[in-house]
């Protein structure tokens, strides 16, 4: 399937994603603010591919000037349930909505991958005041975590997609895969973890792209088998999520 038709299928499952998908730590904001060296309060933000909302409304907590850009009518909708005061156009990152020279801060949460970086980088810039900043991250997989990473092989071969890559980029591969080559970077990790209801793991889990696409009956089929592996290794029924958040921030000239 395209990627374009992946990243739209999240529309069918916004309020499952709003309700069971991870926020992320304030230990990532903080780092933000550091690379931008200013706090978020005050700030004027876009946050693209904002989803349901997760990481806008962290920006909104921290006092800043946020509006969210999404591309999907149904995970617009949930949006404006979760956040009804905070302004949402509709748009990707590879256009953006916006004024030149309008914004601060531009985030990119779980969502940088799906844009076209010969096209997205250029319109961040674009939107960007001088000396403005482009943040992405994802909360990625803890391959160190025996369980979670056993968990991943299982969702690839069930759902016939590559598995995760055991290794990660290092910083300088990191910042050319995110089309940031020639821009002042600093790139940080910060793990954390979550302890959550098994009937939420299996929720998150289901709301990857890759289950979605799969349709129900495969999904069911999954679930059925990975329950029972779970119960076996959380008998009171609470999994404990482990995370390693991956942020990059690039500054504009």
């Amino acid at each position: 399937m395209a990627v374009t038709s992946r990243a739209s299928s999240f529309n069918e499952a916004a309020a499952q994603y709003a309700a069971n998908r991870p926020s992320y730590p304030p230990a990532v904001l903080d780092a933000v603010e550091e690379a931008m060296g200013r706090p978020l309060a005050g700030a004027r933000v876009a946050d693209v591919g904002a989803g349901t909302g997760i990481a806008t409304a962290l920006l909104h907590e921290r006092g800043a000037d946020v509006v969210a850009v999404e591309p999907g009518a149904g995970m617009a909708t949930q949006f404006r349930r979760t956040l009804p005061d905070v302004p949402i156009v509709r748009g990707d990152g590879n256009a953006l909505p916006l004024a030149d020279a309008s914004r601060d801060l531009i985030t990119y949460a779980q969502s940088w991958h799906w844009t076209d970086t010969d096209r997205s980088v250029p319109e961040a810039l674009r939107v960007l005041r001088p000396g403005g900043a482009l943040a992405v991250w994802w909360n990625t997989t803890a391959f160190d975590v025996s369980w979670i990473a056993a968990q991943d092989e299982r969702i690839a071969a069930h759902c016939g997609v590559r598995p995760s890559p055991r290794t990660r980029p290092d910083d300088s591969r990191a910042v050319r895969l995110a089309g940031f080559s020639g821009l002042c970077c600093v790139r940080r990790h910060v793990r954390w973890s979550r302890t959550v209801p098994l009937d939420t793991h299996l929720a998150n889990i289901t709301s990857y792209s890759a289950f979605i696409v799969l349709g129900e009956a495969g999904t069911q089929e999954f679930l059925a088998e990975e329950r029972g592996r779970l119960r076996e290794l959380f008998p009171d029924g609470r999994v404990e999520e482990a995370y390693l958040v991956d942020l990059l921030v690039a500054i504009r000239p």
